[in-house]
């Protein structure tokens, strides 16, 4: 399976940016796409998830109420919506994807970077 990322780039704080990323190959046998971000020296951390059959999205404090994940099961893409941007959301932003019964991300993006500036 690999994914890549796009959208990310360089905006205001306060813009918006919006993600995306398109899998391909393998089963597609996915239980959970998910979004993934590390800041300089820190480490990395999740930012928002969904479930690939329902539909159902889930998220991290940081992002709830600015951030929207969606997903197109046709296109096998998840998208991550990045309203009223601060500076603390600069970092790279890595989509994941985790199959059926693992309990965990298996495959990974090479991720975007996001940088919000002042």
């Amino acid at each position: 399976v690999q994914l890549v990322e796009s959208g990310g780039g360089l905006v205001q704080a306060g813009g918006s940016l919006r993600l995306s990323c398109a899998a391909s190959g393998g089963s597609f046998d996915f239980s959970d796409m998910g979004w993934f971000r590390q800041a300089p020296g820190k480490a990395r951390e999740f930012v928002a998830g969904i479930r690939w059959s329902s539909g159902i999205p889930y998220y991290f404090d940081l992002a709830r109420g600015r951030f929207t994940i969606s997903r197109d099961t046709a296109k096998k893409t998840v998208d991550l919506e990045m309203n009223r941007l601060i500076l603390e959301d600069t970092a790279v932003y890595y989509c994941a994807a985790a199959l059926q019964g693992s309990g965990s991300f298996d495959y990974w993006g090479q991720g975007t970077q996001v940088t919000v500036s002042s």
